[in-house]
């Protein structure tokens, strides 16, 4: 059976009904983000009452008037009258007779009633008294039997008058129930008693979705802060590379230049001297060179590639400054795999000499050591110079500044650099990073 396509214009417009209803659901989220808890439950209770109050009103509530044809109300048999209060034809009435032959009850007949003589006769009560028994006695026995008939008689009438009412009740409750033979009904349709049920539902599903999509939006500004986070620290860090670059574009033409100076001079005066200071500076540059293309883009390497810039670059400045300086290296060989970023070192060791040494006529001496202390790598460069900041030629400290930031985009608060005096004279500069291992020429 081959399937049917669907209508590319229904597609249409199922995608772009999909899409408003994506849409108005991140727009109510939001707003149920943004308002507070209290102004959720206040207007929840409005809500509810609000609906309370639009189920009784149209169009969800309307009275209908109906005609009904039905079965009619079955007739109550009526009680019959007290013989107290049965009626004698038109003309008679009863007499009593009370004398020797006992006591006698008749009907007589009215002579001057119109139509007497031709009532039918009524029939009469006759009670033949003993002879024992007088006649005064028989009329008080009979008082007391009237007495005795009259109460009874009202029994009656009370009784009678309480069926009456029994019968009244029961034809209404026929009535409302609908059992008249022809009647109209009032009907009354309701069609809100959904809307409570809905409006509670409503207001679960929006505190559900409050929690969840406030947690799914502070997610979203956390990963957006942190990725403008990481992306402003990797411009800085690229701003702090390039100031470094900058600083040893100025720094090696200068030094470079001077060192081809250096070795012109000494071709004609210490040929030997000439010769070993060119073999330093070929190291050098052959050490120096790859460190300005890594540098931005490794950030850190072994401590070993570092040390080999600065043995040459130390080599030649001795042979310039002849007796005036003296150098000493102190880092062991297992420390020559550990990280440590590139150009800090010759950046400390090109301010001792520049800043420190050669502005002091008697030079001095500076050590470049690297140890581990408390579980990170400390390397010092020492100097007996004039001491910071005391040089004509003391610079801005722009140079520590930068190596201070670029300490911290790479390491945070486990990296950093001190600068402290030293005894007798000169200052001491130490750089602590995070002490790692990585294998030699990584």
């Amino acid at each position: 059976m081959n399937a049917v396509p669907l209508n590319p214009t229904l597609m249409q417009r199922w995608q772009s009904f999909s899409k408003a209803c994506v849409r108005g659901f991140h727009v109510y989220a939001s707003w149920l983000v943004s308002i507070s808890w209290k102004r959720f439950i206040v207007l929840s209770v409005l809500l509810l009452i609000g609906t309370n109050i639009l189920q009784d009103l149209p169009p969800f509530t309307w009275r209908v008037t109906e005609h009904v044809d039905g079965p009619s109300i079955p007739k109550l048999p009526k009680l019959p009258k007290p013989a107290s209060t049965a009626k004698l034809p038109a003309g008679m009435h009863y007499e009593v007779k009370i004398d020797k032959h006992g006591v006698r009850i008749v009907p007589v007949a009215s002579p001057a009633a119109p139509g007497a003589s031709g009532v039918e006769p009524q029939p009469g009560v006759e009670i033949k008294l003993p002879e024992s028994i007088s006649s005064e006695d028989a009329k008080a026995a009979i008082e007391q039997a009237k007495d005795a008939l009259e109460e009874l008689a009202q029994q009656a009438r009370a009784a009678q008058e309480a069926a009456e009412e029994v019968r009244d009740e029961a034809r209404q409750a026929l009535e409302e129930a609908g059992a008249v033979g022809s009647h109209t009904r009032t009907r009354v349709v309701h069609l809100g008693d959904f809307l409570v049920n809905l409006a509670v539902f409503i207001i679960l599903g929006s505190g559900v979705i409050k929690v969840t999509y406030k947690g799914r939006i502070q997610a979203e500004v956390k990963a957006a802060q942190a990725e403008e986070t990481a992306e402003a620290e990797s411009l800085k860090r690229q701003v702090i590379e390039a100031r470094m670059a900058a600083m040893q574009a100025q720094v090696e033409p200068h030094f470079l230049f001077n060192t081809l100076a250096s070795i012109d001079h000494l071709i004609e005066t210490d040929p030997p001297r000439a010769s070993q200071m060119q073999r330093n500076l070929i190291a050098l540059l052959r050490a120096s060179m790859p460190t300005m293309r890594e540098a931005n883009a490794g950030g850190v390497r072994d401590l070993g590639r570092e040390m080999s810039v600065i043995k040459p670059y130390l080599e030649i400045l001795k042979v310039r400054m002849e007796e005036r300086l003296q150098t000493e290296i102190d880092v062991p060989e297992g420390l020559m795999s550990a990280e440590f970023p590139p150009m800090m070192i010759q950046s400390l060791v090109e301010n001792a000499i520049k800043h420190g040494l050669e502005p002091k006529a008697e030079g001095g001496s500076l050590k470049v050591k690297a140890e581990i202390v408390h579980g990170k790598l400390a390397v010092t460069v020492a100097d007996t110079g004039l001491g910071f900041g005391r040089a004509a030629t003391a610079g801005t400290g722009v140079g520590l500044a930068n190596i201070r930031e670029r300490l911290m985009l790479l390491y945070g608060s486990k990296g950093g650099i001190t600068v402290t005096e030293n005894q007798p004279s000169g200052t001491v500069v130490t750089i602590t990073v995070p002490y790692r291992s990585r294998e030699q020429g990584a």
